[in-house]
């Protein structure tokens, strides 16, 4: 009975789980750069992110106020103040006067300071330095301690990652340019291939068949192979190293794609109605506007999100294309492999532009995910 048509197959929560299973294992790096994204370089260098909203240890090192801040009282030269960074809090489970033995004492004991003199210091980051001598020297005496640090959430990094550019290089400006060059790469073989498309299904000309073909063939075309040729080519007519040298690149390496998937959707729309139409003395051009766009949206939904997403993450066209000394028209990934050489230590920074890259095409993603099969699915069936 489990073979019969319409039952239930036994082996669905296999298939259940499986999905499961892909869909956290994909969540898993997401949500690990969200919450890095707003973690604090301190938050980040104690734990992973799995740890955010844990309280961590952390091995610091501290200065006390430097000797010119001393005062005289009671015949002795003292030195008070917090060795806790302005807004925040210190909670000491041990400290020391030494690298070697940051252990050595427990908050309220008193030290001796190698230079002579004596420092306490308190579980909240407060502490006394008196000696009998003046203090010397220009620095504060250093303090190893190991503190307890409550989970703490910033919105700062996202403040230097996308008005900052001094910290982080211009990465809001590669935003831009990302932009700038995604949008009109991914509108232009939309409306060339729907038009290209509807030639191929439903109009008849001599080659329609070869042209279909050919088409086809160029879907497994390299895209390596036509870098150079094009390149060149965009050169000797004066298009190239600029935005729409990189807007024709993306939309010839994209229109093969387009043209079949949009082609295989169309003309799987009903005969009858195209029929009609003409019959009633619709021109081509108005089948097409008023008819099989409307039509056809989910296959250019489906469409618009493998375009978008492919030259939202592109590199390689973009290093070809886009090629400007001044970094004005840098692009995202490039931009996040050169922070991977100059701020490979900053992980708050890395993180959180590595989620700015990634939220557009999510959004774009889940707002039109529900034409994607649809638009997979065009010419499969009749």
């Amino acid at each position: 009975m489990d073979n019969i048509a319409g039952s239930k197959s036994s082996l669905r929560w296999a298939v259940h789980l499986s999905v499961a299973f892909l869909v956290v294992l994909w969540l898993i790096p997401t949500v690990g750069l969200l919450v890095s994204s707003f973690r604090t370089t301190d938050q980040i260098s104690t734990g992973g992110w799995w740890r955010a909203l844990m309280t961590a240890e952390h091995n610091l090192i501290l200065r006390t106020a430097p000797p010119s801040t001393q005062t005289q009282i009671n015949g002795k030269y003292v030195v008070t103040g917090s060795l806790a960074k302005s807004g925040t809090d210190l909670d000491i489970r041990v400290w020391g006067v030494s690298s070697r033995a940051i252990d050595d004492y427990t908050p309220g004991a008193t030290a001796k300071l190698s230079k002579g003199g004596e420092i306490t210091v308190s579980k909240d980051g407060h502490y006394r330095m008196e000696h009998t001598l003046p203090f010397t020297g220009k620095r504060g005496t250093r303090i190893f301690l190991s503190s307890a640090l409550p989970p703490e959430f910033t919105l700062d990094n996202y403040h230097k990652v996308l008005f900052d550019p001094k910290n982080v290089e211009g990465m809001g400006q590669a935003f831009l340019t990302t932009m700038i060059v995604t949008i009109p790469a991914t509108i232009i073989p939309i409306l060339i291939a729907a038009f290209a498309a509807y030639a191929l299904a439903w109009m008849q000309f001599p080659g329609r068949a070869l042209l279909v073909a050919f088409i086809v063939g160029l879907l497994v075309v390299p895209l390596q192979l036509a870098l150079i040729p094009l390149l060149k080519l965009h050169l000797n007519i004066g298009i190239g190293k600029g935005f729409i040298g990189v807007w024709l690149a993306h939309t010839a390496f994209g229109m093969p794609l387009a043209i079949y998937l949009l082609r295989n959707y169309m003309v799987g729309l009903p005969k009858d109605i195209i029929e009609n139409a003409r019959i009633d003395g619709a021109t081509d051009f108005q089948i097409f506007m008023k008819l099989i766009v409307p039509l056809s949206f989910p296959a250019l939904a489906a469409f618009s999100i493998f375009q978008f997403l492919w030259t939202w993450n592109d590199l390689l066209v973009a290093k070809v294309f886009l090629i400007d000394s001044s970094g004005q028209t840098v692009v995202m990934t490039a931009k996040l492999v050169e922070m991977l050489g100059t701020r490979g230590g900053n992980w708050e920074i890395l993180a959180t532009s590595a989620f700015v890259s990634i939220v557009v095409p999510l959004l774009v993603f889940f707002s039109l995910q529900k034409y994607l099969v649809r638009g997979l699915l065009a010419g499969s069936v009749k």
